[in-house]
This record gives structure tokens, sequence and C-alpha cells, in this order.
């Protein structure tokens, strides 16, 4: 098995996950069957299981969860205690954060920000144009 050298940021290590290359921080937990691209990120508490792919300059942080076939791409940002799952996916510039659930079949893309308890699944679609999903 080849040994990654790992790097530094802003006093955290990350290490270069075996399936694609991208950093992992030392508290984040990525299965050995998920895809981190090479500029993709996972850091702080974050989890990614299953077959879920994070890839382009996509970040997964603080204490979110990504599962299943899911997929962030794009510069999207999964954050706070986010839930990604099935085959949902997260692209563009789409921010989630806070207590949301994003599941199913469901798309966010574009400038949308999905936070406080949103729950979004089966085929929803959300763009820039419907992006401020807040509910408090």
């Amino acid at each position: 098995m080849e040994k990654h050298e790992g790097i530094i940021i802003n006093g955290i290590d990350y290490f270069p996950h075996s399936k694609g290359g991208g950093l992992v921080s030392k508290t984040a937990k990525v299965s050995k069957t998920a895809y981190i691209g090479s500029k993709a990120m996972v850091s702080d508490k974050a989890m990614v299981s299953g077959n879920a792919v994070i890839y382009d300059n996509a970040m997964v942080s603080d204490n979110a969860m990504v599962s299943g076939e899911a997929k962030i791409s794009g510069n999207a940002e999964v954050s706070g205690n986010a839930i990604i799952f099935s085959n949902a996916k997260v692209g563009g510039n789409a921010k989630v954060s806070g207590n949301a659930k994003v599941g199913g079949n469901a798309e966010i893309s574009g400038d949308a920000k999905i936070s406080g308890d949103e729950i979004i699944i089966q085929n929803e679609l959300i763009t820039s144009k419907n992006k401020n999903k807040n509910h408090w």
C-alpha cells in the first residue's frame, strides 16, 4: 500500500484520500469506497461514506454527512449538521448548511442556499431562481 505525505493547513493535518487524492483532515471520516477528487476537501468532523463522490472544488465540513450515491461538485459547500444522502446532487455554487437534509433524487445547484431544518427529498430541483429555502 502506497503511503501518502500529509500537509498542514491552518494547523490541521490533511492527507490525500486513496481514491481521488482529495484532502481529508485527520478528524474527518471518509470510507475507502467514497471518491474525493484532487481539488475537493473534507474537513473537521465531516463524514463521507458509501459511494459518495466529492469533486471539483467542493467542500464538506463541520459535522456534515454525505452518503449513498450522493455527489457534491463545482464550488458547492456542505457544512453544519447537513446530511446529503441517496442519489442527491449538490453543485454549482450551492451551499447546504444548518440541519438541512437533502436526499432522494433532489438536486441543489446554481447559487442556491439551503439551511435551517429544511428537508428536500424525491425529485425536487432547487436552483438560483428559487434559491433561499430557509425554515427556522
